[in-house]
């Protein structure tokens, strides 16, 4: 297709006061690729990140930013046979969602359950994918085993805390108010921990009688580093996915030698398409099925107009939101 389409890009490094709307030729689409007609995008810490000139896209992927759309396939590549033209689906990208058509492969892709708009469906692929890779790949949450999960009223956290009780882990949550602490709650959480107010290696401590966490969920990085340690059990793990507070600490390892502790760092963006794969399979596999029972919720917090990219940010920016902020094309 050589059909214009507009697209929104970042115009320097800042705040929201950067982002551009432009033209861009409609992607071709290329083997094993479908072409889709985006209707609702989410919007995501890293895109913020990306924004503020500090998380730039990895190779080869678009200038376009955005990390998961929502919409119905408009064209087929060569050698796609098992989806079809019109059908709903969601993906996962490296980038280019900020755009009313982006190419992708086709194992990135995810059914929309009937049960969702396709407006909720683009809230799902980033934070479903970020947190099956995490908690559970990586993370090796397992039945019985109690989960600390920072920043548990976001995107990330709300679907951390509901699939971590789905595979019947206790979840422990941090959060900066009262009223996301009862949002938290609200979603599984067995117990809250204000930070403002509250030490967070005492009281989770306290909640374990003494024993520490299996496993943490960290998005802070540094400035969390040295008490997630002291917060964990004997053989539990720290899952580092985000750096709000730093990318650089300390690290006692004579403690991690007696804890016999693992600090794991990932991020999910810059992974080769083999690995996003296997991500997606297990993602479709453990977080759909409980849509359609109505077990698990996508958390949708507000939605936004195409026109109103910059509002969305200014509103992500203001950290007064819980859940996922969407924007429909």
């Amino acid at each position: 297709m050589s059909e214009a389409m507009k697209a929104y890009i970042y115009n320097g490094g800042g705040g929201p006061e950067v982002i551009e709307l432009t033209q861009r030729s409609i992607p071709e689409v290329s083997s094993g690729e479908v072409l889709i007609k985006v209707e609702a995008f989410g919007l995501n810490r890293a895109d913020v990140q990306q924004r503020k000139g500090v998380y730039p896209p990895p190779e080869g992927a678009s200038d376009i930013p955005g990390l998961e759309v929502a919409g119905t396939i408009a064209a087929l590549g060569a050698n796609v046979t098992e989806w079809r033209i019109g059908t709903r689906v969601a993906a996962l990208l490296a980038g280019g969602g900020y755009a009313e058509y982006v190419n992708v492969p086709v194992q990135l892709l995810m059914n929309i359950p009937q049960s969702l708009s396709t407006v909720e469906a683009a809230a799902l692929p980033e934070v479903s994918a970020t947190v099956v890779s995490n908690l559970f790949m990586e993370g090796s949450l397992v039945e019985g085993q109690t989960v600390l999960i920072h920043g548990g009223a976001g995107g990330i956290g709300s679907m951390a805390i509901q699939l971590a009780k789905a595979a019947g882990a206790r979840v422990i949550v941090t959060a900066s108010s009262a009223e996301k602490l009862e949002y938290c709650a609200q979603l599984g959480a067995d117990a809250g921990i204000n930070y403002r107010e509250e030490d967070f290696v005492q009281r989770a401590k306290e909640l374990t009688e003494d024993r520490g966490v299996d496993l943490i969920l960290d998005v802070i990085g540094a400035k969390y580093l040295e008490s997630n340690i002291k917060a964990l059990a004997v053989g539990g793990r720290v899952v580092v996915i985000g750096l709000q507070g730093g990318a650089k600490g300390e690290l006692n390892l004579g403690m991690m030698l007696a804890k016999r502790a693992r600090v794991i760092a990932t991020t999910l963006r810059s992974r080769p398409l083999v690995e996003k794969t296997e991500i997606i399979k297990q993602t479709v596999a453990r977080v759909l099925p409980l849509i359609d029972a109505g077990e698990l919720s996508v958390n949708l917090s507000k939605s936004f107009e195409f026109s109103e990219l910059t509002s969305a940010h200014e509103y992500f920016d203001s950290g007064s939101h819980t859940g996922k902020i969407v924007v429909k094309v």
